[in-house]
């Protein structure tokens, strides 16, 4: 089992239904958007979404966490997993979470977490809803495309995960360099030419 999996919270009781999780993730997002992360709480989450708290907490273990994967969802239209080929899909997701961070929000969260302690519920939310779930979809898409034939894994799969997602992270807390498409496009073109079945 690999570190990732290791790392994400289980969740205990029956999973939330995927229209309540869709009210709590629009509610949570337009509280972020209209009043900043300081006033989004699981309670005024629950009041405007119309769901109750008991059935958020099974979902995510506090704001910080239900804050991240609201960036996430609302910022963002999905991007094709089961895409016709490998660099279509992971420019896309690679856009998306780019274009996540490109918002006001997104920035203002990203100056949070530069300063936050390292174990605080902030980071560890970051992490968990932006950084491992972020990587578990990429894996899915380079396994799939290794099924295929259309790339070859090198023997570790988490090193090839860090050189894709790494840079991307790395410009968002030192801030040297832009977040933009085209990095996005640089990134997926450089990373598909180590994995190269031919």
């Amino acid at each position: 089992m690999s570190q990732e999996h290791m790392s994400l919270p289980k969740r205990r009781g029956r999973p939330p239904s995927q229209m309540a999780r869709a009210r709590v993730l629009k509610a949570a997002h337009d509280i972020l958007t209209e009043d900043g992360f300081g006033r989004l709480t699981v309670e005024a989450v629950a009041a405007k979404s119309g769901v109750g708290k008991p059935t958020i907490y099974r979902q995510w273990a506090n704001a910080s966490e239900l804050a991240m994967a609201a960036l996430m969802s609302g910022d963002t239209g999905a991007f094709d997993e089961g895409g016709t080929n490998l660099r279509s899909a992971l420019t896309a997701q690679m856009r998306s979470l780019i274009q996540a961070f490109a918002t006001t929000r997104g920035r203002q969260i990203a100056m949070t977490l530069a300063a936050a302690d390292p174990d605080s519920e902030f980071t560890k939310a970051f992490r968990n809803q932006v950084i491992l779930s972020s990587r578990e979809a990429g894996r899915a898409l380079l396994l799939e495309a290794a099924a295929r034939g259309e790339i070859m894994l090198p023997q570790d799969v988490d090193v090839l995960l860090d050189m894709i997602y790494g840079p991307v992270f790395y410009r968002l807390l030192v801030g040297h360099r832009p977040l933009d498409a085209s990095f996005a496009d640089n990134i997926v073109a450089i990373a598909l030419e180590v994995v190269a079945s031919s």
